[in-house]
């Protein structure tokens, strides 16, 4: 295990409890040595944990620490280069440059093994077909969605037959080939999904949808059978 990923274990295990542990239980459950411990303790103190007690008394992490991304294990690093990859190749434009940026920053200010590790990823994301949905359009989606705000559209069914809906997005969902939006349709007073390559037309509007957008993506993954996460 990496110095890296030992701390974020530490750090991990502290958050789990909101009253002192002893120094021994600590190093019991991570496996390391109490010398070992008491080293990790003064280093993350010095990055800016605020970890309360001493030797002998037990220890508590209080609130208010972000973990630095110098923090991310091997598995996460491999996650995020994976992730970032697929979002820079298949995303529209704008967010494929935010996860490229994403990654620099990232990589500006872990370790030197663990920048190696994200540069010389071998998790590669295979050749996709052609997405049919314009960048622009899904940038105003993604903001429509963010600021829970409706979109009016111009929307062609299977049949080609053109329609004009006002929906509450609240998800996109990125398939290989397509875009979906999951949103709340007026017209039909239910949810229904929209694919971003038969919109011919989309305005936002300044108005907000009446629910809260994360009470919306509840009430789908109900009717989808899908678990809260």
């Amino acid at each position: 295990m990496s110095r890296a990923e030992r701390l974020l274990q530490l750090m991990q295990v502290l958050r789990r409890h909101r009253y002192p542990l002893s120094g021994a239980a600590l190093a019991s459950e991570l496996g390391i040595s109490l010398r070992t411990l008491y080293r990790d303790i003064a280093s993350l103190r010095i990055q800016g944990a605020r970890i309360d007690g001493e030797a002998g008394v037990g220890y508590v992490l209080r609130p208010g620490f972000v973990l630095p991304p110098l923090m991310f294990s091997e598995e996460e690093i491999e996650a995020l280069a994976l992730g970032a990859r697929w979002v820079a190749d298949r995303a529209d434009p704008r967010l494929g440059d935010a996860a490229r940026n994403a990654i620099a920053k990232i990589s500006a200010v872990i370790p030197n093994d663990l920048r190696l590790e994200l540069e010389t990823s071998a998790l590669l994301v295979g050749p996709g077909g052609p997405i049919a949905a314009a960048g622009r359009e899904l940038a105003t989606i993604r903001l429509a969605i963010r600021s829970e705000c409706k979109l009016d559209i111009r929307y062609r069914d299977l049949k080609n037959k053109e329609s004009s809906r006002t929906i509450w997005p609240f998800a996109l969902g990125f398939f290989d080939r397509v875009r979906v939006v999951v949103a709340w349709c007026e017209l039909r007073e239910d949810i229904r999904h929209f694919r971003t390559d038969r919109i011919a037309a989309l305005e936002i509007c300044k108005v907000r949808y009446p629910r809260r957008r994360h009470a919306l993506l509840k009430q789908w993954r109900q009717t989808q059978g899908i678990a809260d996460q």
